[in-house]
């Protein structure tokens, strides 16, 4: 029995992708999960052999929510499943650890390609970008893994100083106290190895971290 698991906040996604997991696998279970909390508490509960993972769920802020789960599960092979097919993205995610990259327009076959290569541990991307990825270099992995040990406020908070906003504007915007925005900026400022604000500019920016999803 192959146990799956789609995180995905689009119900009628999940339907079409459940549909074509069914009919090319006899033996396979299928879980669902719609936002990132949803699907690390499934991850405690069950043990899943491929996660199909939707980086703009609720929760998951881009690169966040894959560098998050893979820092809290870090044997679960995962593939990203996105609407956006864009080069750097796919390399982005498959240099920080994605078995792959699976675009919301793959065909049923291509999905199915798709699952059963990473199941057997090879790492699969769409043909037509194959010969595009960049190899994703030292230095980026190491900036990722750092953000991964962020916690979700802590990176809602780095995105925000990314935006350019006071800790008084963070505060509102998170509905914390501005003491509490410090708190968390003393504790990315640590966890980055870094020691002001315009460093973590800079990382949030290279890494491209968008804004937190509500």
């Amino acid at each position: 029995m192959v146990t799956l698991l789609i995180a995905d906040d689009h119900p009628l996604y999940r339907d079409a992708l459940k549909g074509a997991l069914c009919m090319a696998f006899s033996d396979l279970e299928i879980l669902e999960s719609g936002n990132l909390n949803e699907t690390v508490k499934v991850l405690h509960e069950h043990v899943i052999d491929l996660l199909l993972l939707d980086l703009h769920m609720p929760g998951s802020s881009d690169l966040f929510g894959l560098l998050h789960i893979q820092k809290t599960f870090p044997d679960l092979p995962i593939a990203v499943v996105s609407g956006t097919e864009d080069v750097s993205l796919i390399s982005k995610v498959v240099g920080v650890g994605a078995m792959g990259f699976i675009p919301k327009t793959a065909s049923a076959q291509n999905i199915s390609d798709a699952v059963n290569a990473m199941l057997e541990g090879d790492i699969w991307v769409p043909e037509s970008v194959r010969q595009q990825i960049e190899q994703m270099d030292e230095h980026f992995s190491e900036l990722a893994e750092n953000v991964a040990s962020l916690t979700p406020a802590q990176y809602n908070v780095l995105c925000y100083m990314r935006d350019g906003l006071l800790n008084k504007q963070i505060g509102y915007n998170l509905d914390i106290a501005e003491a509490t925005v410090k708190a968390h900026v003393t504790a990315i400022f640590r966890k980055l190895g870094i020691n002001n604000r315009t460093q973590a500019v800079l990382i949030a920016s290279e890494l491209q971290l968008e804004p937190p999803i509500k």
